[in-house]
């Protein structure tokens, strides 16, 4: 099955918007990852959900198992501190991971080997035009929607 009929709509960001923003998208959606599009459309970043958390924990809370037992709640909006007045692309973790993508004719073993290689839960379906002109999100195959595809194709043989 091409991936233009295997990719679902997937909310995303782009490296400008706020990344207060992308937080309140990630947790609001309950997103396994964020996708983030650059300004010509395509794929800028995708990032698990549990490392930008990490983005939101001071260095030295995460070295101090001790100190973060002690935090509590009443310390978060020190945490979210953090993201006042940056743009995604400023918050984002410096090795951010490179996402994934296939354009609409490729395959479901291309899109699934693309995924194991990456280690991305989502690998994004991107048309493109001619040169110059901006790339096009079709949606995105997520680990889920593969594994549901891959199960009922194996139960047709």
């Amino acid at each position: 099955m091409p991936a233009r009929d295997l990719a679902e709509p997937y909310p995303h960001v782009t490296t400008d918007d706020a990344a207060v923003d992308a937080v309140r998208l990630l947790a609001g959606r309950n997103l396994p990852a964020l996708l983030v599009l650059d300004a010509d459309g395509i794929p800028y970043a995708a990032v698990p959900g549990s490392q930008l958390v990490r983005r939101l924990v001071p260095e030295y809370v995460m070295e101090d198992p001790l100190l973060a037992a002690v935090i509590d709640d009443r310390h978060a909006d020190a945490l979210a501190e953090g993201l006042a007045g940056k743009t995604v692309a400023e918050w984002l973790p410096e090795h951010a991971f490179k996402p994934p993508y296939v354009g609409p004719d490729a395959g479901t073993m291309q899109i699934a080997a693309t995924m194991a290689r990456t280690h991305v839960p989502l690998v994004a379906v991107i048309a493109r035009g001619t040169t110059g002109e901006k790339g096009r999100l079709l949606g995105v195959v997520t680990a889920a929607g593969l594994m549901r595809h891959l199960l009922a194709a194996g139960g047709q043989g």
